[in-house]
């Protein structure tokens, strides 16, 4: 049984071709030639990470070997297209998510080079990573440790260090770093907790926290834990409240001072 999103999408698709017919060649080779999800990703991933050391026909190869053995990879990449359409207000279809939204794209191309990590194939990883740095201007370690239905909105400059650890459900805006504090070895960057709102521009340095539930302002500095639901803003960061929601990444408020 296909699931209800690849359903929507088909749904979608045939829209598209019916109303926009410069786009109709795209659409059938990007969606409506392929039998599901996994298909039309490995052929839309590997489109856009190919170059002239890597051909697509190698890296869907990639992609398609990924799914058949984790297939928990797809489950993770429907909860990811069920948050951008959930929590973007500018998104209120599913096409859109999968052929354009570089934030989506690039969650997809990590966990790619993840699962290449953990297979210890390091160096592969790492081209991966570069290709993913290169095409949507979103770099994250290999070896990040990342749940189910993330969303990174607009994403352009997104910086993600190695021993960081996102958990399930976290909104993360353009320009935030997850990142070390210096050249520490060891186990050195943020862990985000579910639910957690990370603000555009915002910098959580070092091998802390980000509790359950929590909102770190936009621009902010954060170098120290972040207690669950809880709001931080400010260079260093500081408490300034509570959010408004359990989980700020589904309401995507970005305003620190809430009533």
């Amino acid at each position: 049984m296909q699931n209800p999103i690849w359903e929507q999408l088909h749904t979608e698709a045939h829209q598209i071709v019916l109303t926009e017919p410069l786009l109709a060649s795209y659409v059938y080779a990007c969606i409506l030639n392929h039998a599901n999800l996994g298909s039309a990703l490995s052929f839309i991933l590997a489109n856009k990470l190919s170059d002239e050391v890597m051909p697509a026909i190698a890296v869907r190869e990639l992609f398609d070997a990924a799914y058949r053995e984790s297939p928990d990879m797809i489950d993770y990449a429907i909860s990811d297209m069920q948050a951008v359409y959930d929590r973007d207000a500018a998104t209120n279809s599913y096409v859109p998510v999968i052929l354009f939204l570089k934030g989506y794209q690039s969650i997809q191309v990590h966990r790619l080079a993840h699962f290449l990590w953990k297979k210890n194939r390091k160096a592969l990883a790492l081209f991966i990573q570069s290709r993913n740095s290169e095409v949507f201007g979103v770099d994250i370690h290999p070896a990040c440790v990342m749940g189910k239905g993330i969303m990174f909105d607009h994403a352009t400059g997104i910086v993600i260090g190695e021993t960081t650890v996102i958990e399930d459900d976290v909104s993360i805006m353009q320009s935030v770093t997850l990142g070390g504090t210096g050249n520490e070895t060891g186990d050195r960057h943020p862990k985000i907790r579910s639910g957690v709102l990370i603000s555009t521009g915002a910098k959580v340095l070092g091998n802390i926290e980000v509790g359950e539930g929590a909102k770190v302002g936009a621009g902010s500095v954060v170098l120290d834990n972040v207690p669950p639901h809880t709001t931080v803003v400010g260079v260093p960061a500081h408490k300034v409240g509570k959010p408004c929601s359990d989980s700020p990444a589904r309401t995507m408020n970005q305003s620190v001072y809430e009533n």
